[in-house]
């Protein structure tokens, strides 16, 4: 599939954020661990929460999904095995192997598979679980997970999201206190979090870098409602100040993303924070000339990584030079070659640094999405390009973002799908 982009349009009017994509992926797996049926509200209806939910259904959930509520039941789950084929194409199956182990102590899991954006191994993971003192094996291209996970202290060889939430979900049934230390700090832990805690848990410390988790005998199934998805909020801010157009977009959790309005706010951009119905959205305002502001992006509360591409084309119309510096991972410039074909003046020094210089007259191109906020940026660009943009493997961005084509179209934007 494709998008066609006839660029030089104003945007305006409203975008609805769903809920986190990031968040969403953690919370349905966890829903493994309860004992009754769980109502999930909010849920993303994009092709990774599909992917998911086949996954699931394949070893035994009942899944009901309708306008972003998902009703799931798994008392009738019968495997620790989730089919190959599928895991092969998801990289977030990886955070199955905490809850799985939790409750049957046993899972078999092959590589998963995702977006190339870097090598992403899951060295982490093995090493939390073994910390845990479950036994891992390697053959015929699958992990054999044996043994339920024991309470302790876990260090985490670095700050990463995924194998915060695989130890957070895999101890919760542990006997005794769990303590998690270098632990990653991102909103949707703690989201993740609430959620076990609403069906019983006990954990103390999610968003922050030491979590304790109090082992429980059993969890119940909650009704629980995901959190506003912070990156999807910041893609459609973005839009609007790039097109210079007044749109409003939410609901949003302001607290969220400080960084991400501060640099935003020294570029040049003008927006504000309104309430309606007792929920925040932030509102664009006409601007000025846009200034170049180096970033580095790191985990949270620094500068989203999986925002860095966005930006990156905002900085394409800044009056000068902007420096990028990502360590997070090694293939996550890619996109600049995309946008070079649309005329971008940027050169990517190395794996972790790339510069843009700006201002640029964006002219339409064929170019292609290499991952979800690769694509996306390429998008972006598309709306200020002159003429017509055709943006191919566009099943990249339906991976992360509900109908953006759609929302798109509602702002006035000239894209269409084929």
């Amino acid at each position: 599939m494709k998008f066609i982009v006839n660029g030089n349009k104003k945007l305006n009017g409203n975008v609805d954020i769903k809920g986190a994509k990031n968040a969403a992926l953690k919370i349905i797996p966890a829903s493994i661990l309860a004992s009754s049926l769980c109502v999930i509200k909010n849920i993303p209806q994009i092709t990774d929460i599909e992917k998911l939910l086949e996954i699931l259904k394949g070893i035994g959930s009942k899944v009901e999904f309708k306008d972003g509520v998902l009703k799931i039941g798994n008392k009738d789950i019968n495997s620790f095995h989730p089919d190959e084929k599928l895991v092969n194409k998801f990289r977030g199956s990886i955070v199955l192997i905490g809850p799985l182990l939790a409750r049957f102590g046993e899972a078999v899991l092959s590589e998963p598979g995702g977006c190339l954006i870097g090598s992403r191994p899951i060295d982490d993971h093995l090493d939390l679980f073994e910390q845990m003192g479950v036994g891992i094996e390697y053959k015929d291209n699958k992990f054999y997970f044996h043994g339920k996970p024991k309470s302790g202290h876990i260090v985490l060889k670095k700050m990463s999201v995924t194998a915060t939430e695989n130890a957070i979900m895999a101890s919760v049934f542990s006997k005794g206190i769990t303590k998690i230390h270098i632990a990653a700090a991102e909103p949707e832990i703690k989201d993740l979090a609430d959620f076990l805690n609403k069906m019983g848990a006990k954990i103390k410390g999610a968003g922050t870098n030491e979590i304790e988790i109090e082992g429980v005998d059993e969890l119940k199934g909650a009704e629980y409602e995901v959190l506003p998805d912070r990156i999807e909020m910041g893609t459609y801010l973005i839009a609007g100040i790039l097109t210079n157009s007044e749109i409003t977009v939410g609901p949003i959790i302001s607290c969220h993303s400080d960084l991400f309005f501060k640099k935003l706010k020294d570029v040049g951009a003008k927006f504000e924070i309104i309430e309606k119905d007792g929920k925040k959205y932030v509102r664009t305002l006409k601007r000025g000339d846009l200034i170049p502001q180096n970033i580095d992006p790191r985990p949270y509360p620094g500068f989203a990584t999986d925002l860095q591409p966005q930006y990156a084309v905002l900085m394409t119309q800044a009056q000068g030079k902007t420096e990028i510096f990502d360590t997070m991972f090694e293939g996550r410039f890619r996109y600049i070659e995309e946008l070079k074909l649309m005329k971008v003046e940027a050169e990517i020094l190395n794996p972790n640094k790339a510069i843009i210089n700006g201002p640029a007259h964006l002219k339409g191109a064929e170019v292609s999405c290499l991952d979800i906020r690769a694509g996306v940026a390429v998008v972006l660009a598309s709306l200020i390009a002159e003429g017509k943009t055709t943006i191919n493997n566009i099943e990249f961005i339906d991976r992360g973002y509900e109908d953006i084509d759609g929302k798109l179209r509602e702002l006035g934007a000239d894209i269409k799908r084929e």
